[in-house]
């Protein structure tokens, strides 16, 4: 059998990527995604069968874009942080233009208009202007403190506020959220000053119980997650019996019987599919895998002595481990449940491909280079 390596003195696009490249972050994510493919495998063919569908419908559909997802992300890894900041920015063009047109064209799916159909694809563009933007208001932050004179800090204000108002008009007042805390992380990093740290912090308390008055939904998940006798608690009632059926090691693969039940068991509640079928012991496993990605993502940047660099690998790896935070969360009855997949894990295009593309430009900007800012 013949091994193939990389030596360091190649000098290759691959092989300087590969000794480039943070490799444990690599790693991580691909344990990532070879989880969500099991858990894809045991909670697909219910979800299937509840819709009409072939049983594995969505199964094959995750095999589809799953190759795609990994091929994008270790293209943009590729990329000189100067290519990175370009591809943002045109990103985030198209994916505002396309959340614009979601209020015209949107398909409506439980009460807000969050998809476009192009074709024979649906596009959820809030998932796209996630990362794309994490990186654009890092362009923005930095060229502001680097270069006097230019507007830097109040374009980055008023791309968030356009931003904000597309997700709140279909409405999306949990991804408004997300965006809104990372953003707001990366404006203190780049030398927020405390007045405005306190008068931000009191306007997004002011924003959370401005939305629980304003939409229903809103006032709906919070009032159960609050009193769960005062409507519907079906889903999450059903995410923690997995849980306490799993136990410690699990039921075993295939044998979970709540993916039968819970409507969302392959997208929004699939970490109650690996607690009943794997147990707790997967379940922490998991945990880790995305403290290590965070925490690994946090030490490299840190280590930048470029700004851009720093403000955007911070915003990326917030959004990251925010986003499973927030679904493990909601899974485990700890704050009231929000449409949010579990990163690389659950099935879902948008998603899947949106989450390709922000790690593949996070794995870009902390690969080693020969100066902590080179190639910006």
């Amino acid at each position: 059998m013949t091994t193939i390596t990389i030596s360091r003195t190649d000098t290759s696009i691959l092989g300087r990527w590969w000794w480039t490249v943070d490799r444990w972050l690599l790693a991580a994510v691909l344990a990532l995604i070879g989880i969500g493919i099991f858990l894809v495998m045991a909670a697909g063919p219910a979800a299937a069968g509840r819709i009409g569908a072939e049983a594995f419908h969505f199964v094959r559909r995750q095999f589809v874009f799953l190759p795609v997802a990994i091929g994008v992300m270790l293209v943009v890894s590729l990329m000189a942080p100067r290519t990175v900041r370009r591809l943002a920015a045109v990103g985030f063009g198209v994916t505002a233009l396309m959340l614009f047109a979601t209020l015209f064209i949107g398909t409506e799916i439980k009460g807000a208009a969050r998809w476009i159909h192009i074709g024979p694809l649906s596009i959820q563009p809030s998932e796209f202007i996630k990362p794309f933007f994490a990186v654009t208001a890092a362009w923005m932050f930095s060229a502001g403190r680097e270069n006097e004179g230019f507007p830097g800090q109040w374009i980055a204000i008023g791309l968030y506020a356009m931003v904000a108002l597309l997700l709140l008009a279909q409405p999306d007042v949990g991804m408004t959220l997300v965006v809104s805390a990372v953003w707001a992380a990366q404006f203190f990093l780049a030398g927020l000053p405390m007045v405005l740290v306190v008068l931000f912090v009191a306007a997004g308390l002011g924003a959370a119980v401005g939305a629980y008055f304003l939409f229903d939904h809103v006032k709906s998940r919070i009032d159960r997650f609050l009193d769960p006798a005062s409507g519907d608690t079906y889903q999450i009632d059903k995410a923690m019996q997995a849980f306490r059926d799993g136990g410690l090691f699990g039921r075993g693969p295939g044998e979970g019987r709540v993916k039968e039940l819970l409507p969302d068991a392959h997208t929004d509640f699939i970490f109650a599919v690996a607690g009943e079928e794997f147990g707790l012991i997967l379940c922490i496993f998991i945990v880790g895998l995305f403290a290590f990605i965070v925490l690994r993502g946090i030490a490299r940047a840190m280590e930048e002595d470029n700004l851009f660099v720093l403000l955007a690998v911070g915003g990326l790896v917030s959004q990251f481990g925010l986003q499973a935070l927030i679904n493990m969360a909601s899974s485990l009855h700890l704050m009231p449940t929000k449409g949010m997949t579990l990163p690389f894990v659950s099935y879902g295009g948008s998603s899947t491909l949106a989450l390709a593309l922000g790690f593949g430009m996070m794995l870009a900007l902390t690969r080693r280079r020969p100066t902590g800012g080179g190639g910006v």
